[in-house]
């Protein structure tokens, strides 16, 4: 499974390891390695962690929290005691250690309960600072990837050009140049074919 990092922090990343939830939901966390993979190859440890289905139901809580936290941010709506508990918990553990070897390689050390504080101070470090302005919803219809707008105009529409911004782009250009194209001879007849009426 090839994971998506383009949120430009990791607590926007994490939440989009579940796509399209106003639509058609996919969750890419559905099993215990999943988030190992997610958090070696997101940088925040080195080697997978150890955990089992209840530490993955404990990751997606700490998620879920996360989102509606984010979300409420942008809509201006009042956040919840419970969430606000859930990401304090977590943010309160020891954060991924670092190490710098011999051979001047920086090595990201720790243990799921490391892992979980690293994303849930991001989080908090997102909400309560001042890239929380920057916060965007993807322009793609139905996709809900949170994203820092870090553009100089703060333009910035969609989470990914290959994700999203692409295939916008794509669609409106057929759009468009459908719209000015000369009918065909055999749409012509069809169009004339339909609007005759049934004997």
């Amino acid at each position: 499974m090839a994971f998506v990092y383009v949120s430009g922090r990791p607590s926007l990343d994490f939440l989009g390891t579940r796509k399209w939830r106003t639509s058609r939901p996919e969750e890419l966390l559905d099993v215990p390695v999943t988030f190992a993979t997610w958090a070696v190859d997101a940088g925040i440890v080195h080697l997978p962690v150890d955990m089992d289905p209840d530490g993955l139901r404990r990751v997606l809580r700490l998620r879920e929290a996360i989102y509606r936290l984010v979300v409420g941010h942008l809509r201006g709506m009042p956040w919840s005691a419970n969430d606000l508990r859930i990401l304090e918990e977590e943010a309160s553990g020891p954060p991924t250690g670092v190490r710098l070897s011999a051979d001047r390689s920086l090595r990201r050390e720790g243990d799921l309960q490391s892992v979980m504080s690293t994303l849930a101070r991001d989080a908090v470090e997102l909400l309560g600072g001042p890239d929380a302005d920057r916060i965007r919803e993807c322009d793609r219809v139905d996709c809900t990837r949170l994203f820092i707008d870090s553009s100089r105009g703060g333009t910035r529409r969609w989470c990914g050009m290959a994700e999203c911004g692409n295939r916008v782009k794509a669609v409106s250009y057929r759009r468009r140049h459908a719209a000015h194209r000369p009918a065909q001879p055999e749409e012509r007849a069809g169009t004339m074919k339909r609007r005759l009426p049934h004997p």
